[in-house]
């Protein structure tokens, strides 16, 4: 067969960037077909398994006749489960009108910004910041306006820095809580600082990815979309895949302003239509069951994280905080650069993720995909057993560095 020409492609997808965590997985599993023990540390997936009762609900509604299409903004069932949770778990107000289920939060996050995007409109984003917020901007003609906040800052925005930020041409502000890839999660207090400098400017909507809501050491989950000034403009993206370990199923939500949700809603149903039928009546069975399952799992997540935390503490250079929510840690190693082991010198997050990977057989992701160089993102979504091992290659590999 003839190669064909990347000439023939867009150039959407030519100036699209891999997503590094998927990109560092995918190395990490070609070591491992070579034979090397590779530890992968790299993706933002539970490491348990859906709880039973979720499962048992899927094959229950597979025996039902759930194998058919479903309505594009979901299932009423499952719409109406959502609008309880959001009232009994956030203190947020929708009809059933409002919320749009998607196939995972990044459709969700997708439908939001081609429903609301033009080209040329500006999108603050938090930095640190998931990978796709970025992605999915661009590929919309918009323009990431990304506002930074470093581990002195415990890597969370404040509001005089969004109101610096915020132009004429601010459309939306997108960010997250707990936040993939700190692990930060942001007070009452930060956020009502948010929303007063976002109040005044009634053209900026926000989106609050609140997906990591359930893996929250605090004690308490915060929504921005509860502050009386800014509940109107608020977009509230959750889904199953992080507090109930649904990452296969697939399966996002949006709680919106009813014209976002349509709009939503109808582009959609151009893309994907309803999402998996089975799934939703699971979803709609999690929801409305026993949450002691999620519990267990945050109870462990945060176990894990004093394991990491003690561990990278451990490690000469390593800048540490710690993180109240998600299973990632994201240290600054700015201390590496300039330092070698043998024909490999260190000059960049890039090149600590590469060496790491190479040496240690530890797969990590550097923080420059996330708007933020200088740090690296260790995902603790493993069995504390495998954590411990990773630390000690990472010290060993890092003490080699001279």
């Amino acid at each position: 067969m003839a190669m064909v020409s990347t000439e023939i492609l867009s150039q959407t997808v030519l100036q699209m960037e891999e997503s590094a965590t998927l990109k560092m997985a995918r190395i990490a599993r070609e070591l491992a077909d070579q034979g090397h023990e590779v530890i992968s540390l790299s993706l933002g997936e539970p490491d348990f398994d859906t709880p039973d009762h979720i499962k048992e609900a899927a094959k229950q509604a597979l025996d039902d006749g759930y194998t058919k299409y479903t309505p594009v903004p979901g299932l009423p069932e499952l719409r109406k489960a959502i609008v309880n949770k959001f009232k009994r778990d956030n203190d947020l107000t929708f009809d059933m009108s409002q919320i749009v289920v998607s196939t995972g939060a990044k459709q969700s996050l997708a439908n939001i910004c081609m429903a609301m995007l033009n080209p040329g409109d500006e999108v603050i984003l938090f930095a640190p910041y998931w990978v796709s917020y970025h992605a999915i901007v661009c590929m919309n003609g918009a323009i990431p306006v990304p506002v930074a906040a470093g581990i002195d800052q415990d890597y969370k925005v404040t509001g005089e820095q969004v109101a610096a930020a915020i132009t004429e041409r601010t459309k939306l502000i997108i960010f997250s809580s707990p936040c993939n890839p700190s692990g930060s999660v942001y007070t009452q207090e930060e956020l009502e600082d948010i929303a007063e400098a976002v109040a005044p400017h009634e053209q900026v909507y926000i989106v609050s990815d609140e997906i990591y809501e359930y893996i929250n050491f605090t004690g308490k989950h915060v929504s921005i979309g509860t502050i009386p000034s800014i509940k109107d403009r608020t977009i509230t993206v959750n889904g199953f895949a992080k507090g109930y370990a649904m990452t296969g199923w697939r399966l996002g939500y949006i709680g919106a302003p009813t014209v976002i949700a349509e709009a939503c809603a109808k582009i959609q149903g151009q893309f994907t239509s309803g999402a998996n039928a089975f799934a939703q009546k699971a979803a709609t069975h999690a929801l409305e069951a026993d949450m002691s399952p999620t519990h267990a799992m945050r109870d462990a997540f945060e176990k894990r994280r004093q394991v990491i935390i003690d561990g990278l503490e451990g490690i000469p250079g390593m800048k540490v905080n710690r993180p109240q929510g998600a299973f990632y840690i994201f240290p600054d190693v700015t201390s590496y650069y300039g330092k070698k082991s043998g024909d490999f010198e260190i000059n960049s997050d890039d090149d600590v993720c590469e060496y790491l990977l190479q040496k240690a057989y530890v797969a990590t992701v550097s923080g420059g995909a996330f708007g933020t160089p200088g740090c690296i993102r260790i995902s603790y979504a493993a069995s504390e057993e495998t954590l411990k091992e990773a630390i000690e290659r990472i010290k060993d590999a890092l003490a080699l560095l001279a």
